[in-house]
């Protein structure tokens, strides 16, 4: 019950914020997971990470992980990318993920760095694989993908042929190492 009693605080620090939990996974039968979820305004975003982590009844003291989903041609989605959180309470045994959602031409969110040092290496692969900028972020460059590599090979508008197909970049073979 650790979750809700985290939405329920959540709600009581921001009563403008329509908080509305979702089940992070709903199965074919119908059957909902416990983990929730939840979605959180940009504009917000810095101000509920750090509730979240600093308030004693949430205490998500470790952040798990950052991805993101390409909801491109998504039914029903407004947005084009999702960033997600994995937020983990350690001390009060319960997780909570927290998505923000972003659109092109211009994606970006407030970078969570500050508040959870670890988030530095997954917020780059975000923005590598798909574009999403973190604003206020110390180092945002690209981790995996060659520095002069034009696209963002996760988003779902990425060819899977042609463009990126290493004809840029030098062949490395068993000889040339």
């Amino acid at each position: 019950m650790a979750t809700a009693d985290a939405i329920e605080a959540l709600r009581q620090r921001f009563p403008a914020l329509d908080f509305q939990p979702r089940p992070l996974v709903t199965y074919a039968d119908g059957r909902a997971s416990d983990q929730l979820w939840i979605r959180v305004p940009r504009e917000q975003l810095l101000d509920v990470m750090a509730f979240l982590r600093d308030d004693a009844r949430t205490c998500f003291e470790q952040l798990c992980d950052v991805t993101c989903v390409d909801y491109l041609n998504y039914p029903g989605a407004d947005d084009r990318f999702g960033v997600t959180y994995s937020l983990l309470s350690l001390s009060l045994n319960h997780r909570l993920w927290v998505k923000c959602f972003v659109n092109d031409p211009d994606p970006g969110v407030p970078s969570v760095c500050g508040l959870w040092q670890g988030a530095e290496w997954p917020e780059r692969e975000v923005y590598d694989m798909f574009g999403v900028r973190f604003e206020g972020h110390p180092d945002l460059r690209r981790i995996l993908m060659p520095q002069n590599f034009a696209s963002f090979p996760l988003r779902k508008d990425y060819p899977l042929t042609g463009r990126g197909e290493r004809e840029d970049f030098e062949v490395v073979t068993r000889e040339s190492t």
